[in-house]
């Protein structure tokens, strides 16, 4: 790409600057400027450590830069929609961090403003873009794998959040297992037809006062009758526990865990090798490159976006009818499909 996109970040908590140092080190963008509302001289250090000159407390500051034809949504969820919507006005193509919004009503104004205005929206499910999960992907298009009838994600976490994060995250299932969710629909490429949950309080008290879970199993029913299974916990006390299985009718593929290491070590004893990675932030750091690097191309050279406002859309009602299941012990349907999944019924 001969002009590099020129980019402001709203918000610089720990995703936002993530994002900036993985936009610092790629030829295709230029970060200008970043906005975060708590202003700190720690911030302040920090942004001057990366030559970051613009640092502004509010976000419309940005916005208002001509010159800035892209933004990074990284602020905490209940902003999104929001900055979304004044982000597509002001002309902004848009990465934003998962999910859109903690309101399907939010999410689809925030969506059609985007769609109305002629700016590209990105979601950042960075899981897509793990080169083993889309070894997977490409192996079910390929056919190699025969027609697909299960797939099995488990997802647990090292250690659980704290309360405060709790709180203001939207649960487990929109907070952790919507990771999940979108990847269950990327692997199959197809829409959720029904979803069925068991959760419980397993680990942490904090959990149930709360309302939240911090362990659970989910069951997505495809339209095309395919099967996926998911296991979430907020505690794998051997590390960050991130497995994919598709089986299908001509065989199955499976995506391990990452390690440090790839040693294995026997002894008359034991057989050991190294645990997980510790957490996403290491797991999954090339894919959040990668998924940028993507965005890049879709903003240069109009490549299709590899997790658009809609695929957002869609995991967020998935999880929504997860929370309506478990909540009432009931499978939940979702009607329609894809874009137009709208309506959740108990069964």
């Amino acid at each position: 790409m001969v002009n590099p996109i020129v980019v402001g970040i709203i918000g610089a908590g720990r995703i936002g600057r993530l994002h900036a140092d993985n936009l610092r080190a790629m030829p295709s963008y230029k970060l200008k400027s970043i906005a975060e509302a708590m202003m700190s001289d720690e911030l302040l250090a920090w942004a001057e450590s990366r030559g970051l000159g613009s640092v502004f407390a509010a976000g419309e500051d940005i916005l208002k830069d001509p010159e800035i034809e892209a933004v990074f949504i990284c602020t905490p969820t209940d902003t999104h929609a929001s900055w979304i919507e004044r982000a597509a006005l002001a002309g902004k193509h848009i990465f934003c961090e998962k999910p859109i919004s903690l309101s399907s009503e939010e999410t689809l104004r925030a969506l059609q403003i985007a769609e109305e205005a002629g700016v590209l929206l990105q979601v950042g499910f960075n899981r897509r873009m793990d080169p083993s999960f889309r070894k997977l992907k490409q192996l079910v298009e390929s056919g190699e794998l025969g027609s697909p009838h299960i797939v099995k994600i488990t997802s647990r976490d090292p250690q659980p959040p704290g309360e405060s994060y709790v709180r203001s995250s939207g649960g487990m299932f929109m907070d952790m297992t919507i990771h999940d969710f979108d990847m269950a629909r990327y692997l199959m490429d197809g829409e959720v037809a029904e979803v069925y949950t068991r959760g419980a309080n397993l680990i942490d008290p904090m959990f149930g006062r709360c309302g939240d879970v911090d362990t659970a199993v989910i069951t997505l029913t495809f339209e095309s009758g395919a099967i996926c299974v998911i296991d979430n916990s907020r505690k794998a006390v051997y590390g960050y526990d991130q497995r994919v299985e598709v089986f299908g009718t001509l065989g199955s593929a499976t995506a391990d865990n990452c390690r440090p290491t790839t040693v294995e070590v026997s002894t008359a004893t034991s057989v050991t090798r190294d645990q997980p990675e510790h957490f996403f932030l290491e797991r999954y750091n090339r894919a959040f490159m990668d998924e940028i690097a993507a965005f890049a191309r879709s903003v240069r050279l109009q490549e299709p976006l590899i997790c658009s406002g809609r695929d957002g859309q869609a995991a967020q009602l998935i999880a929504e009818a997860a929370r309506a299941s478990y909540v009432s012990g009931l499978p939940v349907k979702l009607s329609g499909a894809g874009a137009g999944l709208s309506e959740m019924q108990a069964l």
